[in-house]
């Protein structure tokens, strides 16, 4: 049977209803409706463990036509909720696609939906903000699939960070992929680095690599007693859901502070934000995509950054203890900080891109240099 042809539904918590057919595995899943501006870059937006919890519209209309490869990937499987897609090709042209889009969907049981007006439908996210959502090949009864979404507590009533951090501690030394060459293994290790992993994209690893860094990989819950010795830096990662129950984490990020100079990225940012006193509130639609312009502060430079967060660090909580150091074009928002006292670098947005663009590596460096300035 052609899978593109089977009719799904999708329904949001305020009752709009999309028909369409689709795509990946069938069945019916649950997550909160967000969109990604991003004109390429499907695959690594799939892996992204940000997106547990989360389906995601693309608001670039081809999406499968390059396929899928091992290469690429941010982590070890899909782990977003759901894939919405307004034209869907099966039949990829790339030289380095190893599966199919809809072959790779299914094979990780999930499920998408193509075929309908993803314009209508991110100005509906836009205008109404984000909500819950419930892709749906089984149930063709949108009164019921609406009495099914209204009943989910939503995201931020879970613990996303658990079901996505790593079990066990573990070493990498993967650097970034290169078109001339395919040596994915740097030898100019020096510093030794601790990654907290709250979701981490592997590009991140991989820009640590490139960068210079040993690296050690631990579980989010790891006692900071156990990792100190022998570390020169450490790195709170990204990740999915909402900062505010993740006490715990805050918990670890205040005893890490001022001990090793710190790296924090987006929910790890917004996790040191509220270790420092600070608070973190909900955007109304969230930022997802590749084409958010920032500004660095120190050096006046813009830089278009690759962003995925629904969460911001409420900068006028933080008393004075931090400096502004990068700020969102489009709405103003806090996009980077540091520390007046102690060696600390956060930022909002991702400098690994993944997919996005490249203007924001320089910040692996500037984590290096601070830790080589102890």
């Amino acid at each position: 049977m052609d899978n593109r042809r089977i009719k799904a539904l999708l329904v949001l918590a305020d009752g709009t209803l999309f028909e369409g057919y689709n795509f990946g595995a069938e069945g019916e899943t649950i997550g909160e409706v967000v969109f990604n501006t991003s004109m390429t870059g499907y695959q690594e937006i799939l892996t992204d463990p940000s997106y547990k919890g989360q389906i995601v519209s693309m608001t670039y209309t081809q999406i499968g036509n390059y396929g899928t490869n091992p290469d690429d990937t941010e982590s070890r499987s899909p782990q977003l909720e759901g894939f919405i897609a307004k034209e869907f090709f099966d039949y990829p042209s790339n030289w380095r696609s190893r599966e199919s889009l809809g072959h790779y969907l299914s094979s990780n049981n999930k499920v998408g939906i193509c075929g309908i007006d993803t314009r209508a439908l991110t100005a509906h996210l836009r205008d109404n903000g984000v909500q819950m959502g419930i892709i749906s090949t089984s149930d063709k009864n949108p009164g019921s699939l609406l009495e099914k979404v209204r009943s989910h507590p939503g995201i931020s009533a879970f613990d996303l960070v658990s079901d996505v951090t790593t079990k066990e501690k573990y070493q990498w030394n993967e650097s970034l992929w290169k078109l001339e060459k395919d040596d994915r293994h740097t030898s100019h290790n020096k510093l030794n680095v601790i990654v907290y992993d709250f979701g981490v994209k592997r590009n991140i690893l991989r820009h640590l690599a490139e960068t210079g860094f040993n690296i050690t990989v631990v579980p989010a819950k790891t006692p900071p007693e156990q990792i100190m010795e022998g570390a020169d830096g450490i790195v709170l990662s990204n990740g999915p859901g909402d900062p505010e129950v993740l006490t715990y984490a805050v918990d670890i990020a205040k005893q890490l502070l001022g001990k090793k100079p710190i790296l924090g990225i987006c929910l790890g940012h917004q996790i040191l934000g509220r270790a420092l006193g600070g608070t973190t509130y909900k955007l109304k639609f969230g930022h997802h995509g590749g084409n958010h312009p920032v500004m660095d502060l120190l050096t006046r430079k813009v830089e278009i950054t690759s962003q995925n967060h629904n969460y911001c660090v409420d900068m006028k909580m933080l008393k004075g203890e931090v400096e502004l150091t990068h700020k969102n074009l489009y709405d103003g928002t806090e996009e980077g900080i540091r520390h007046r006292d102690i060696p600390l670098l956060s930022f909002q947005y991702h400098p690994e891109a993944g997919p996005g663009p490249n203007d924001s590596g320089y910040i692996f460096e500037r984590f290096r240099e601070m830790i080589e300035r102890q």
